[in-house]
């Protein structure tokens, strides 16, 4: 081992132990913020000493430093500008593109290193242990990249039909199968490499696709949060492809905490990974409008404001109208208000309450509501029995009572906040139109449950007026 290897290998160790120390980081809210910059600082490292000690099995250093640092100069002006000027609303489709991008460079890399081993159609040099990290980091990256594009497109609505088609599921098994069969001919093949290569990659894209089209809005954050997890797979697997630590840790750790929370967000919608991976996740059942749930009751602002001045116990809930509406600093300032008087006053967030994982959490920490009154599902639904109000912002499905008790909703067996078993219940949406899985919510039909209508920071600024009035 050289001295400059050495050194290479050093820095990238600091870049690996800067991803662990600053993931463990990111599990507080109070070292979140200090955690990314910790891991940035370590991917520096890694990048840094890449351009200074890499040396190729020739002893050549690294090239082509002008075309790189290009592209670094674009990224960097590309994120920030896309930072500065997202809105939180538009947060999960920011997710999805980068995510995609992730995955998309996972399996350029291993179309890269498939190039330098082909020749005349056939592979030398390459161990079949090789190939098949190869072969892994095409397949799953290129799911990612087509995936979060479709995902994108769902989220941005410029694709909003889902469901699936007749012979979906049979479909893609079918895929699937052949890109197997396709992966052990070309590990066992050495002629006609190219063709099963390729013909990998656009089967792999095309599983991507035909995996989240079909998905219910609903179900959405499972997804991407699985995606999330395939683009750190990938990128583990091109780690290992280069012997390149700094990569292999950083995919490891993305690829199993996507994974970790992927399972815990499915055990929250009553959904089993083995139909996420078939693609049978969500959309699979059509609704065809409302059911007739009887009548409900409207209420004022005015009356609201009198019904929460007068509670001992509120609990909000968070919903993807709170986002739309950008009433998150208005609803803090509620909080604040009802606090002031001596009402006890906390959030419940439910896993899949949004369009992303996390989506409620990073929307009222942008408000900078204490991390100690988000309180998780399971600690809600034993306070809201206690609770004299609880105020629904934008959240539908996530309080669906039919997820409990009617075995024919496409949401049934999901985890919900029961906000029902509260003493009155006010719900606060724009319209009765049903929300992103497109189901009516009987909820709203409830003997204890109020409709407020109206955009949610509107509605919230009315309420402080009123509240501090009285």
């Amino acid at each position: 081992m050289t001295f400059d290897t050495a050194l290479l290998l050093i820095c990238y160790l600091i870049g690996s132990l800067a991803f662990i120390v600053g993931l463990k980081m990111l599990s507080s809210p109070k070292t979140a913020l200090n955690g990314n910059r910790f891991a940035a600082i370590g991917m520096l490292v890694a990048i840094i000493g890449t351009f200074l000690f890499y040396r190729n099995s020739k002893g050549e250093p690294l090239g082509n430093f002008i075309l790189i640092f290009i592209a670094i100069v674009i990224g960097i002006i590309i994120g920030t500008l896309t930072a500065k000027k997202v809105k939180m609303t538009e947060m999960p489709q920011l997710v999805s593109l980068f995510n995609g991008a992730g995955g998309l460079c996972a399996a350029l890399i291993a179309v890269v290193e498939f190039k330098s081993l082909i020749s005349g159609g056939i592979i030398y040099q390459a161990s079949t242990g090789y190939l098949l990290i190869l072969i892994a980091g095409l397949l799953i990256g290129s799911i990612s990249f087509s995936g979060s594009v479709i995902a994108f497109a769902k989220l941005n609505g410029n694709i909003k039909k889902t469901g699936s088609f007749k012979g979906q599921q049979f479909i893609n098994f079918s895929v699937l199968i052949t890109v197997i069969v396709l992966s052990v001919l070309l590990v066992l093949s050495t002629a006609n490499a190219s063709i099963y290569f390729y013909a990998i990659l656009v089967l792999a894209l095309l599983y991507g696709v035909l995996f989240v089209v079909p998905i219910g809005g609903a179900d959405m954050p499972v997804v991407i949060s699985l995606l999330n997890s395939f683009t750190g797979i990938a990128t583990a697997f091109a780690g290992f492809l280069y012997s390149n630590q700094a990569m292999m840790t950083g995919g490891i750790l993305v690829g199993s905490a996507g994974t970790i929370l992927t399972l815990i967000m499915c055990r929250a919608m009553n959904r089993s990974l083995g139909k996420v991976l078939l693609g049978s996740f969500g959309g699979t059942k059509k609704v065809d409008g409302a059911k007739d749930e009887g009548s409900y009751k409207e209420i004022s602002v005015s009356d609201t404001a009198m019904v929460m001045n007068y509670a001992h116990k509120v609990i909000i809930v968070p919903g993807y109208g709170l986002a739309v509406a950008q009433a998150q600093h208005a609803c803090h300032d509620l909080d604040k208000l009802l606090t002031e008087k001596g009402i006890e006053v906390s959030y419940a967030i439910h896993p899949v309450a949004g369009r992303m994982p996390g989506h409620m959490n990073v929307l009222l920490a942008e408000a900078n509501v204490p991390y100690e009154k988000l309180k998780e599902l399971e600690q809600s639904n034993t306070e809201f029995p206690h609770t004299d109000v609880v105020l629904v912002l934008g959240a539908n499905d996530v309080v669906n009572p039919a997820a409990e008790n009617d075995a024919s909703s496409p949401v049934y067996g999901m985890q919900i906040l029961e906000v029902d078993k509260a003493k009155q219940v006010i719900v606060n949406k724009r319209t009765m139109n049903p929300g992103y899985a497109g189901i009516s919510n009987a909820l709203f039909y409830e003997p204890n449950t109020s409709m407020l209508f109206g955009d949610a920071k509107n509605v919230l600024e009315q309420l402080i007026a009123e509240i501090k009035t009285m």
